[in-house]
């Protein structure tokens, strides 16, 4: 428990009672806006997702805690490298609310999320190979585009265009 302690201060000859500032432990919304770089709508999302939490003060207004800033930045990283928000939310699920992101939360986070990663790299690099074949062709409608109509998956269901 935080006591107020005060102490008297002689400013210009008139005695003033001088109050330290007492360590805030909670964050309003705008506060995690600001210090995360994250609008105050996509917090809302995140908290209506489970991804982050909050109490709410006396006025109704919500409260974060401090450690929710550790938790956005992760947020923002794995999504950054194109994991889903879904994905971000089991994997978050996982770990407590009640205190900051640890560098061995983060360990299990990101191993977790390597081979999925790996997996999308390769998809990638084979979407890129086809690419440029099909940059040449243009009609991305033959029987066997591979990025139209990949192993021609459409063929047992007639001819002519299956996709629109």
């Amino acid at each position: 428990m935080l006591y107020k302690t005060s102490t008297i201060l002689e400013v210009n000859g008139a005695m003033e009672d001088s109050v330290p500032p007492r360590p805030r432990f909670e964050l309003s919304v705008g506060e995690v806006a600001r210090r995360s770089g994250v609008a105050v709508s996509t917090l809302h999302f995140y908290e209506e997702r489970g991804l982050i939490r909050s109490d709410r003060n006396a006025g109704n207004q919500r409260r974060y805690p401090r450690s929710v800033l550790r938790r956005v930045a992760v947020i923002k990283v794995a999504q950054r490298t194109g994991i889903p928000l879904a994905d971000i939310g089991a994997a978050l699920a996982t770990l407590p609310h009640d205190r900051p992101l640890t560098a061995e939360d983060w360990q299990k986070l990101s191993q977790s999320w390597r081979d999925q990663l790996e997996s999308r790299i390769v998809q990638l690099q084979a979407l890129r190979d086809h690419l440029t074949g099909c940059i040449g062709c243009g009609c991305l409608s033959m029987e066997d585009c591979p990025l139209r109509n990949p192993q021609d998956a459409l063929a047992d269901q007639g001819s002519g265009p299956q996709l629109l």
